[in-house]
């Protein structure tokens, strides 16, 4: 059995002139990410953790490892997950180590939606800025990734009065 957790990155920020892979968060990031990090606490604990290097990608996992006290060391940047389509995400964890049973990715969208509409079980319109989806694989190989189970869907606007 395997479990993935996908995160797309928190909102960021077009306010500054700069290229888009270096653009920082917004604060509504920072609040809805310690919102959806904080209603996660105590629930899941990745063997790894895989990150876009793109600044808000890398920035939300760096927010999510130093709220739940995760050593820093299992975050690796990969930029293949500068991804927008869900090819270089899938290929990201078909390539994964069997090892790891528990795999969190932080990446972008449409990049993150569609991966879930193709590999989980529920259909979401948009998965939106730091919303976390947790699909379950009965496989032990990450290579024979296949249709899963959507375990587990929060976003925001769930966690908002």
């Amino acid at each position: 059995m395997k479990t993935l957790i996908l995160v797309r990155h928190a909102k960021s920020s077009w306010e500054f002139n700069m290229k888009d892979h270096e653009r920082p968060l917004k604060k509504r990031g920072y609040k809805d990410a310690n919102l959806v990090f904080n209603a996660l606490k105590n629930e899941i604990y990745p063997d790894i953790i895989i990150s876009s290097d793109a600044n808000r990608a890398k920035t939300t996992a760096e927010l999510y490892v130093s709220h739940l006290n995760i050593d820093k060391n299992k975050i690796n940047l990969n930029h293949l997950l500068y991804d927008f389509s869900g090819v270089n995400l899938t290929q990201v964890v078909k390539n994964c180590k069997n090892s790891v049973n528990t795999l969190m990715i932080f990446g972008h969208n449409n990049a993150i939606t569609n991966f879930v509409n193709t590999y989980g079980d529920v259909i979401i319109d948009n998965v939106p800025t730091c919303g976390v989806t947790i699909i379950e694989f009965n496989i032990e190989n990450w290579s024979d990734l296949n249709k899963g189970k959507t375990i587990k869907t929060l976003f925001p606007k769930d966690l908002k009065q």
